[in-house]
């Protein structure tokens, strides 16, 4: 007896083992799910990114499958992410629509689809059936048609991300049925309309980002109420009104943007009560008055940008001892008459100023915190000197503009911070020659210089072998000499600008090699010779002007040369060929007669 029941002790626990075991073991997908998932997989006819491949077999639960993954106790998919790495690499896409069978993937509460660039038509109706969800992000896409108002079903939501598509008409009023949302992005669309008032009820919302569609009406009062937004970006839109003062009773939000709109009126007083704020973007808008002074008691306040608006003089006197978190400063076209760059700004530890447009004058002055500086923009202002030594201790500095001055140096005593990768100097009376800002000591991370209408004067350098310059601009001058056979050397270059010049000589066969070159420009010179057949390998090349030389020959018959405008190579002695008048003695002259 005794025997027995160990017998029956060992079978019992044997058992319960084995079915602890079974519970552990992965479970295989329901088939109502794998017909889903293949459902969209059958209507995508092209994916390099290859995530799809890996969706064969019958357990889409067991991890093989990219991008799935299931609930161990339930085995029903709950998470379906399919994302590319990169959205700037072209060469990884899926091209094709989205499945309605995804409706049926009832258990899921993770969709996202993001990047693929190329999944086109409408978001199915049937994903309203996805009760579950919690995040739906469809971003970087090209969707089209309505946002269906059958999402607002999506009660559980807390995360719906559509931008970066092509979608139209109005935004739903409905979708402000989802009280459990704290992330709504629209940004990137092609929408029109109003901000819809069933917003209001969006009681969790926490980031609301609408930016860069067709939006207008006014920026609604209701906003205010959402006391826990913590980001609002509305910028490039056609919304018109002031801006509410509702908004100033935001206390969380800590990114405030409405560039590029139609907002009217005085930035309220009130917003100094924002204690949150870290970013206040109102650029490209037509405010009007004074900055008020409250701005400056805005302790964490590191990016102010007020460019192109109508405010007016005098700037805050407490800016010169409020601000304490300030880095990044735009003041740029407004009706400032500042005269000389504040002190307060001079002296403080900022890493992007720009003042552009505001009236200032006379001689630079050098800042005392100059290695903070990332860049600087004081074009269209009427400096006159202090250039030489200007940029000379900004260490940090990546980009300088001071384009559209009165500014007279001698380009050759202009001393340049290493790290340097955008100078433009265009439109000031520089004079001299440019072999020393581009000669074997030219930094290796400057890309672009602009340093045309001014009076330099010599040739063009030669270049050496691993610069990095993308733009060169050195057009309206009075520089002479040939195209040196060394542009090659140029390998990254993307626009290349030497025209209004006295360049002669021929045209480099080498300059076929700059194969990423988009725009070109070498008219109104004194080239000759032909325009050689090795440039159609340029296939990037957008513009071209050969215009005012005097080249002989036939143009390259080839795109995108044969494709120009005929202006493009007006004023020659002796071009032909498409798009002008075919050579004579060609086989298209023949035909011709």
């Amino acid at each position: 007896m005794h025997f027995l029941m160990l017998v029956f002790k060992i079978l019992f626990i044997s058992s319960f083992f084995h079915l602890f075991s079974l519970a552990q073991q992965p479970q295989i997908c329901v088939e109502t799910d794998r017909l889903a998932l293949l459902g969209f997989k059958d209507k995508i006819f092209k994916d390099t990114t290859d995530f799809l491949s890996s969706w064969t077999g019958k357990d889409c639960c067991g991890g093989g499958w990219e991008g799935v993954e299931c609930d161990v106790s339930t085995g029903r998919v709950n998470r379906l992410v399919l994302q590319t790495p990169s959205e700037r690499d072209t060469s990884v896409y899926m091209k094709g629509t989205l499945s309605s069978s995804l409706g049926d993937l009832v258990f899921l509460e993770t969709l996202i689809i993001s990047g693929m660039k190329h999944i086109a038509g409408a978001i199915p109706e049937s994903f309203s059936k996805l009760s579950r969800l919690k995040q739906l992000i469809l971003d970087g896409n090209s969707l089209q048609g309505d946002i269906p108002s059958g999402l607002s079903h999506l009660e559980s939501l807390q995360t719906l991300s559509l931008s970066g598509n092509h979608l139209t008409g109005h935004v739903p009023s409905v979708l402000g049925n989802f009280k459990n949302l704290q992330q709504l992005s629209l940004t990137d669309n092609l929408l029109t309309g109003v901000i819809p008032i069933g917003f209001k009820n969006l009681i969790n919302l926490q980031s609301l980002d609408l930016s860069h569609n067709s939006l207008s009406g006014v920026v609604p009062n209701f906003l205010g109420q959402l006391q826990n937004l913590t980001y609002i970006d509305l910028s490039s839109n056609e919304l018109s009104g002031e801006v509410p003062v509702s908004l100033c009773s935001l206390l969380k939000l800590s990114f405030l943007s409405m560039d590029h709109n139609r907002i009217t009126g005085r930035i309220p007083t009130q917003i100094g009560k924002m204690k949150a704020l870290t970013s206040l973007s109102l650029s490209s808008n037509k405010l009007t008055g004074q900055i008020p002074e409250s701005i400056a008691g805005l302790p964490n306040l590191w990016n102010l940008s007020l460019s192109r608006n109508e405010l007016l003089d005098p700037l805050p006197i407490a800016f010169s001892k409020g601000l304490p978190s300030l880095l990044s400063i735009d003041l740029s076209y407004n009706k400032f008459n500042l005269g000389i760059v504040p002190e307060w700004i001079r002296t403080r530890e900022l890493s992007d100023v720009n003042l552009a447009g505001c009236k200032l004058r006379g001689t630079l002055l050098n800042f005392t915190r100059p290695d903070s500086l990332n860049s600087i923009d004081l074009s269209d202002n009427a400096f006159t000197g202090g250039i030489s030594s200007f940029f000379a201790r900004m260490s940090s500095l990546q980009k300088g503009k001071i384009s559209n001055n009165q500014l007279k140096s001698d380009v050759a005593v202009i001393k340049l911070p290493d790290g340097i990768s955008s100078l433009d100097l265009h439109s000031n009376q520089l004079f001299g020659s440019l072999s020393r800002m581009l000669s074997n000591k030219t930094s290796k991370f400057l890309e672009a210089i602009d340093v045309s209408n001014n009076q330099l004067s010599g040739s063009i350098p030669e270049f050496v072998s691993g610069l990095n310059l993308k733009v060169l601009n050195i057009g309206n001058n009075k520089i002479a000499g040939q195209i040196p056979t060394s542009i090659s050397n140029l390998d990254k270059l993307e626009r290349f600008d030497i025209s209004r010049n006295q360049i002669t000589g021929t045209i480099p066969v080498s300059l076929g090699s700059l194969v990423k070159l988009q725009w070109l420009d070498l008219s109104i010179n004194r080239l000759s010779g032909k325009i050689p057949d090795s440039l159609l390998g340029i296939e990037a090349l957008k513009h071209a002007n050969f215009r005012a030389n005097r080249l002989c020959g036939e143009i390259p018959q080839g795109r995108p040369f044969n494709i120009f405008p005929g202006a493009a190579y007006a004023h020659n002695l002796c071009l032909c060929g498409k798009p002008l008048p075919p050579c004579k003695g060609t086989k298209q002259d023949k035909l011709g007669q």
